[in-house]
């Protein structure tokens, strides 16, 4: 039989050792050291082992880890430690010899199985020091979510938020202490949630409802969910050149030109997977991508302030780029030469002198070459007309 890693990963429950299988009891019975939340450490009988009380922030505690390498350590997290758990993170700091892990049941198959909730069809997000925002994208009317906080101020934040964004009337159901107990299920509205004795762990069941704005799953988000000076690619060309950059899971972005943010915002509403890096050269509008990005729940868009190519030196390589301010002569000369083979292109032009730019590159290197012509109707004195927008010229290629 392989000898067992030096380091054992336990997922623990509220009903602490009761809950755990003989294997993890006797792993934990034998372990020289036990590192966890104090919370968890609580929940363990005495025994000879040393205890160490994970700090934080949680980064703290893995040079704390690495100096117990060689003795039998065990390390407690909260139920799965691979789900919103400790577990991914040690993972990456370790060999895969060095360790193992023992998960325990989820607070997510505990809260669903208390709901009746089928949980395949459940979203399920882990904001213990992740903004409310990120559920922005999938509040609809009927929609369910599990949610981990870290505390009852958190949920009755949810609850504000979820109000003031036109939800006040989802069912907030806060399940407290699941498995162990202490364990308590409440409900009430969002806005009228008044629950002031909240106790850690917590985990919030939701279920929309309300007169809130959804999102549509589709590209080309209506132009006023954008905070704008007017910089922005309008919705029916963003849906277009969304098309034409083509979001692939696991992809990353260069959006050039950053304006309002709203390409790089719908690349990363596409995927959870994709990510990407705005480059826009106004702090003014850099700041405008960022409080844009946070509202609709893609605080994972990276914003350069800085102007192409200068602000790219140094960015991780893209899979594809946009150019939708700033084109040059200078900067597709500098994409031509840094950019990986078979990374994507995609650039428009609504001025003259862009335009003969475009045309020229694209009968040098090939790909697509379109014209965009758009009009709306439009008052006309007593009647109606078509008011015609400028003509965006857009080029795409594979490099």
């Amino acid at each position: 039989m392989a000898e067992r890693p030096w380091l054992t990963v336990i997922g623990l429950g509220e009903d602490g050792p009761d809950g755990l299988s003989p294997a993890s009891r006797q792993i934990l019975v034998s372990a020289e050291v036990v590192m966890g939340p104090p919370r968890h450490l609580s929940l363990i009988p005495d025994s000879a082992a040393e205890r160490v009380e994970w700090p934080v922030p949680f980064a703290d505690g893995l040079p704390l880890l690495e100096g117990l390498r060689g003795k039998r350590v065990v390390v407690l997290a909260s139920g799965d430690p691979f789900w919103f758990g400790a577990g991914s993170v040690i993972a990456r700091h370790f060999r895969p010899d060095e360790w193992t892990a023992l998960p325990g049941q989820s607070s997510f198959s505990l809260a669903a199985s208390r709901l009746a909730w089928r949980l395949e069809k459940v979203l399920t997000f882990g904001l213990h020091a992740a903004p409310l925002t990120r559920l922005r994208p999938y509040l609809a009317p009927g929609a369910r979510a599990l949610v981990l906080l870290r505390d009852g101020a958190a949920v009755r934040e949810l609850a504000a938020w979820l109000t003031d964004s036109g939800f006040g009337e989802s069912r907030v159901h806060v399940l407290e202490a699941l498995g162990g107990p202490r364990e308590r299920s409440r409900e009430a509205t969002a806005e009228a949630l008044a629950f002031d004795d909240i106790q850690h762990p917590v985990c919030v069941g939701l279920e929309a409802f309300g007169s809130g704005r959804a999102l549509p799953r589709s590209s080309g988000l209506p132009d006023d969910v954008f905070e704008t000076d007017g910089q922005i690619t309008k919705r029916p060309i963003r849906a277009l050149t969304l098309s034409a950059l083509a979001p692939k899971p696991g992809e990353h972005l260069w959006d050039i030109g950053g304006g309002s943010g709203s390409i790089g915002i719908e690349w990363l509403l596409s995927h959870d997977s994709v990510t990407a890096t705005a480059v826009e050269p106004r702090a003014d509008r850099a700041e405008r991508i960022r409080r844009n990005a946070d509202a609709l729940g893609v605080d994972r868009l990276n914003v350069v302030q800085g102007e192409a190519p200068g602000a790219l030196a140094g960015l991780p390589m893209p899979d594809v780029v946009f150019v939708g301010g700033g084109l040059s002569v200078a900067l597709l000369e500098w994409l031509k030469a840094y950019l990986p083979s078979g990374a994507r292109l995609v650039a428009n032009a609504v001025t003259l002198e862009s335009e003969a730019l475009l045309a020229v590159w694209h009968e040098k290197f090939g790909g697509d070459l379109m014209r965009i012509e758009l009009a709306n109707a439009a008052p006309l004195g007593p009647r109606r007309g078509w008011k015609a927008a400028y003509p965006v010229v857009q080029w795409s290629v594979t490099l």
